[in-house]
């Protein structure tokens, strides 16, 4: 029989958690400090305690840790390893990605937990997973040796979530260090304004998670790092993400929460448009010209920003999964798992997506588009996307040929206002941002239409050569009956349990 261990400083810090109760009132915390057994782990466990209660799932760590405990109940972590002997090719070289060792932390113990006891007190990915050996916090519990977990991902990385997604079967790490979440870009992560959407840390503390970490307090910036979008604790969201993918809504949708800067002109700057994609898939984003509000029309939705056309919205086309194929043997090669986030990526000989950006068109893989259900096929996909931006450089080039004609006493900053010249100038520039027309076609048409509509209007001036259409009553009536089948849609949801 194992020895119970019961840890002293849990039961006296009950006793001062009583006493505070009575001092001050009901304390918010999501620690309790109780009486907590476990059975004495091993020798060979390296300090590792595991589960208290194996059968219960519940982990040593939760018996004070009680609202982490609860959320970490309904995470995949949770059911790690019953997942694994589910999934029909369990093996061992498996199992320490599905179990409590030193895997996903900093010990530097080569085996420990279950690698070296096979103990199933150390099955599923549990709290150690990441924090590493609790046995001496848990033993006498003090700021200093608390098992903090790190939030640092790079490839090859020994320590966090690198150790085990990653590889042919879970290529997420991979992926991400080919993106631009991936990348540190020195400017950005050095100034205040900026550090909120360009460092983990930053990103961390503007969404409100005051949970420690090793990286926390340190002045070396990290990247947008896997905890940065996934809360290892939580799974009230899909995938664990820290907010919702499907809200439309610039505050509570994950990505929107970032991609949503400077969509409109300020008065007080000459800077052009700076990660506006949330409101332009909302229809909101750039200068909706006189001609456009005297209509009655302030935004313009499209099916990409539509949540029963586009649930998941910026995740449908970004963070797209597929089991990639050999075209000539039809043999299992990897898993793209979408973390390049790139919508169309450029594929390599074997069909892989690649950090490459440079490849035309027709290498792309409009996969996304199709798997979405909406477009019949990649043909399909591929062909509107060259529609719209043709459209789109014609309209961009027209624009800017006026906007170069207007006065320069039309563009003035700081005067609190914005001029037909500034308001054109900025749809120009948001126009011709990479991705823009396709994440709203109707919205980026529409407002260069209109700029050039209302340039000609205010300066007397006219476009030489090829005249762009002006914006129909059709066009106008087509805008208002998408607006309202969008509102009448947003507020059946908003009605539903």
């Amino acid at each position: 029989m194992r020895a119970l261990r019961t840890p002293r400083l849990c039961v006296a810090a009950l006793h001062l958690g009583a006493f505070a109760l009575l001092l001050g009132g009901c304390v918010s915390t999501d620690i309790v400090y109780r009486n907590s057994q476990f059975p004495q782990p091993s020798a060979q466990a390296k300090n590792f305690v595991g589960y208290s209660q194996a059968d219960t799932k519940q982990t040593t760590c939760g018996n004070c840790h009680v609202d982490q405990q609860t959320k970490w109940s309904g995470t995949k972590h949770s059911h790690a390893w019953a997942d694994l002997q589910a999934s029909g090719h369990s093996s061992g070289e498996c199992q320490a990605c599905h179990s409590v060792n030193d895997r996903g932390n900093a010990t530097t113990d080569t085996a420990a937990g279950y690698t070296s006891t096979q103990d199933v007190r150390y099955q599923d990915v549990q709290c150690e997973s990441c924090h590493g050996p609790g046995l001496v916090h848990i033993t006498a519990p003090t700021i200093e040796n608390r098992p903090l977990a790190s939030i640092a991902v790079s490839l090859g990385s020994d320590n966090g979530c690198s150790e085990c997604h990653t590889g042919v079967h879970s290529p997420f790490v991979e992926e991400w260090a080919s993106s631009r979440h991936g990348i540190v870009e020195t400017a950005p992560s050095t100034r205040p304004e900026c550090i909120g959407c360009h460092t983990a840390q930053g990103a961390l503390a503007a969404f409100g998670v005051n949970t420690n970490y090793v990286e926390k307090m340190s002045t070396t910036p990290l990247p947008i790092t896997c905890a940065v979008c996934h809360d290892p604790h939580d799974a009230t969201q899909t995938h664990q993400l820290r907010f919702a993918i499907d809200a439309p809504n610039l505050d509570q949708n994950l990505c929107m929460r970032c991609h949503q800067r400077r969509s409109n002109p300020d008065p007080k700057s000459a800077n052009g448009p700076h990660s506006p994609q949330g409101p332009t898939l909302l229809g909101t984003a750039g200068w909706f010209p006189p001609i456009l509000i005297a209509q009655g029309i302030t935004e313009i939705d499209a099916t990409h920003g539509s949540q029963v056309a586009n649930p998941s919205l910026c995740a449908t086309c970004h963070v797209n999964r597929a089991t990639v194929t050999d075209a000539l043997t039809g043999a299992f090669t990897f898993q793209s798992t979408g973390h390049n986030f790139h919508a169309i990526p450029c594929l390599d000989d074997g069909g892989k997506p690649t950090a490459d950006t440079s490849c035309v068109v027709t290498q792309r893989s409009f996969v996304a588009c199709t798997a979405s259900g909406c477009h019949g096929s990649e043909n399909a996909a591929r062909g509107a996307l060259i529609s719209v931006e043709s459209q789109v450089d014609l309209l961009v080039t027209q624009l800017n040929s006026l906007v170069a004609q207007v006065p320069s006493t039309e563009f003035v900053i700081g005067d609190d206002k914005i001029t037909t010249g500034e308001g054109a100038k900025f749809n120009a520039r948001l126009a011709a941002m990479p991705g823009q027309p396709v994440h709203n076609p109707f919205l980026i048409r529409t407002l260069l239409t209109a700029s050039i509509q209302q340039v000609e209007l205010d300066y007397g001036l006219t476009l030489s050569g090829a005249v762009v259409a002006p914006v129909s009553a059709t066009e106008i009536d087509a805008i208002r009956a998408r607006n309202a089948r969008a509102a009448s849609t947003t507020a059946q949801l908003k009605r539903s349990p």
